[in-house]
């Protein structure tokens, strides 16, 4: 059984990730964003951003490595390996741009058991190193209890 003490509790935020251009523009083409401004630094500080602009779900590439560091801790107790993704969700409180030095703090806002299963509600706040609010990310989980499968 994970352990729900860390239900209501914040993980200490993560280093500071730099986001850089050419890992924008890399995702971008990766998932078939072809906006210019995602690819282009000049289109892009011509719309108004300082560099290239990230699509929004560039985020799951600095946050989910930190989830997964988080849900593999074995003081947390949870069966990584009957996971299965349930939902999420990206609030953009600004566009993510190159250059941005980003941190992130992961709180677990629920962890529920229902007809066999672990559903866990984990909350990434993303903001700048100045802690100016960037985006926010909700993630639910899902794995078999003990004994279920």
């Amino acid at each position: 059984m994970p352990d729900v003490s860390y239900v209501g509790k914040a993980l200490p935020p993560t280093a500071p990730y730099q986001v850089g251009r050419e890992k924008i523009r890399e995702f971008a083409l990766a998932i078939g964003e072809g906006a210019s401004v995602c690819l282009d630094v000049d289109a892009a500080r011509a719309a108004g951003h300082p560099d290239v602009v990230a699509p929004p779900t560039f985020a799951v590439t600095f946050t989910m490595p930190a989830i997964e560091a988080f849900l593999r801790d074995p003081a947390f107790g949870w069966d990584y390996l009957r996971m299965v993704h349930g939902d999420q969700s990206i609030t953009l409180h600004r566009p993510i741009c190159g250059g941005d030095d980003l941190v992130t703090t992961i709180h677990v806002d629920d962890l529920r058991t229902r007809g066999g299963s672990h559903m866990l509600t984990l909350r990434c706040e993303v903001a700048d190193t100045d802690g100016e609010p960037v985006a926010t990310t909700k993630l639910l989980l899902v794995t078999a209890a003990e004994g279920e499968s």
